[in-house]
């Protein structure tokens, strides 16, 4: 990119052959869920290693389909990170279901397992915990706990393609995992999320629910559920599809530019920069540090620099739809996801910079936190 030029938050990586592709669908007239969706199904589940992949329309509908097919509802609970984007805690909602909020280790921003067992109790029906920003949490330990009290365990993989613990992919671990392709994802669909499983009763409730609750036995249209309009078109599925292809170079380039910030920030005290443990990587959705309590100056000065940052998640229980329905003394209860909501910042990370950028996107924060009147 132009090194004076404006560093936007996210650019999907979009090529000619991914145009191309959603262009071939578009001229046979056939945009609905079909082979496409298919051939990526087969894929991801290849990929991962899995029995079923199930597309549909976003990440946030797998996730409610994943509650649903599990039987969750109304008077159960449901185990969560108080630290995420907001969509993890709002489909366990809209099941009629409680969001019960763990804290996180500030560390690596995933939930703190040796949390997860106090918050069990009779009505505890899941476990959905996150793997943050793209690295895995400790899931072979939660699907241990899991198992210890008959718990589902469902992983919002949204951020974590690719990303593995002890060389088995995030996804591939609890009942059911979930993932996205919105943009700011390697990989991107527009909007678009995937289902995986290896329980076949589960996938065939996924493909009944994501499309009106429809069941076709015997070349008859059974109306068997009361489902959803949650399916993934054809030319979403072919888009998604043509970027897979070049996806472990995605994820390649993505490890290189975070390998940058590292050693340009690495001296920098006033930062936290992200943790990466042995045994597990990371596939850098985001590229997540911590910055001093002043952190939507830092935002503001690096915007005026032509610079875009963000905040990463939110402490979810300390929004307002949730503090005014739960009142949860957040700063005692949740005192790192606070601390990753107020303290957090998303920087620049995507396959359209190189090292240049993220020099010029280092030296500006860096100059900026040492401002004294910051």
């Amino acid at each position: 990119m132009k090194r004076s030029g404006f560093i936007p938050l996210m650019i999907p990586d979009i090529q000619q052959q991914d145009i191309d592709a959603v262009v071939e669908v578009l001229k046979t007239g056939l945009l609905v869920q079909g082979q496409k969706v298919e051939e990526l199904e087969k894929n991801i589940a290849g990929y991962l290693g899995v029995k079923h992949a199930v597309a549909a329309s976003s990440g946030t509908a797998t996730l409610h389909i994943a509650l649903l097919a599990s039987g969750i509802g109304t008077g159960d609970e449901v185990i969560v990170p108080a630290f995420s984007f907001m969509a993890t805690a709002n489909v366990i909602e809209l099941t009629g279901a409680r969001p019960v909020f763990v804290d996180i280790d500030i560390k690596t921003l995933n939930i703190d397992v040796s949390k997860i067992e106090e918050a069990i109790t009779r009505k505890t029906r899941a476990i959905m915990p996150v793997h943050e920003f793209g690295m895995a949490c400790n899931i072979t330990e939660i699907c241990e706990i899991a198992s210890k009290y008959n718990l589902i365990v469902i992983e919002d993989a949204a951020c974590a393609l690719g990303a593995k613990e002890n060389g088995k992919y995030a996804g591939s671990f609890g009942e059911i995992a979930s993932f996205s392709f919105h943009p700011r994802k390697a990989i991107t669909s527009g909007e678009g999320g995937m289902l995986v499983t290896n329980n076949d009763k589960l996938a065939e409730k996924f493909r009944i629910l994501r499309n009106h609750g429809i069941s076709f036995s015997n070349e008859k249209t059974e109306f068997v559920e009361a489902g959803f309009n949650y399916r993934m078109t054809d030319f979403q599925a072919a888009f998604v599809n043509s970027q897979f292809q070049r996806f472990e170079q995605i994820l390649g380039y993505r490890n290189m530019l975070a390998d940058i910030y590292f050693e340009q920030l690495k001296n920098v005290p006033a930062i936290q920069l992200p943790f990466l443990p042995d045994k597990k990587n990371h596939t850098w959705q985001s590229y997540h540090i911590l910055v001093p309590a002043n952190r939507d100056q830092i935002i503001k000065k690096l915007k005026a620099e032509n610079i875009v940052t963000n905040l990463g998640a939110q402490c979810m229980p300390f929004q307002e739809y949730f503090q005014k329905k739960y009142r949860l003394d957040c700063q005692k209860l949740f005192p790192n996801a606070m601390k990753a909501y107020n303290q957090g910042l998303v920087l620049p990370l995507y396959n359209q910079l190189d090292a240049e950028d993220l020099k010029r996107v280092s030296e500006k924060l860096i100059k900026i936190l040492g401002n004294e009147n910051l």
